[in-house]
Formats: C-alpha cells, structure tokens, sequence
C-alpha cells in the first residue's frame, strides 16, 4: 500500500515547482502518492502556510519551504515512509 503525503502549494511559486521536482524525484526510491491541495482554496490553510510554503506533510511531520532540500526530505521520508 502507498504511503500518502500532502504537499501544500500554490500557483505561479518557483518553490513549489522546485519541491514537486524533488517529490517526483523521491518517487523512484520510496512509494508515496502525493495530494496537493492549493493553500488559496481554502482560508484556514491559506492562513496556516501563506508564508511557509510550500510545506510538505508526512504523516504528523512537516518540512516547510524554509528547510526543503532533497537532504531534509530523505531524512523524513527514511523516518516515515520506510
């Protein structure tokens, strides 16, 4: 079974695209699905991760747009989804 994680985001954000670039990566060594959900289609997560984002969330564990790197998604990911 596939482990799921939501990958909040936005449009027209170069983070984002750059953080969907390294999930897609990550998909050829771990099995996940990745929800997106866009932060301006709903107001409470549009206030939670405005300036944050784009934030990925594994289970109860986020990494935010401020410490995303292939580094510190593998570290999660090898916690979680391993």
């Amino acid at each position: 079974m596939k482990n799921n994680i939501i990958f909040y985001t936005k449009e027209n954000c170069p983070l984002c695209e750059e953080a969907r670039s390294l999930l897609m990566l990550l998909q050829t060594e771990y099995e996940f699905h990745i929800e997106e959900k866009d932060i301006y289609e709903d107001d409470r997560l549009l206030e939670k991760y405005q300036i944050s984002i784009p934030v990925i969330r594994v289970d109860e564990e986020e990494i935010d747009g401020s410490q995303m790197n292939l580094q510190q998604i593998r570290k999660v990911f090898d916690k979680k989804l391993r």
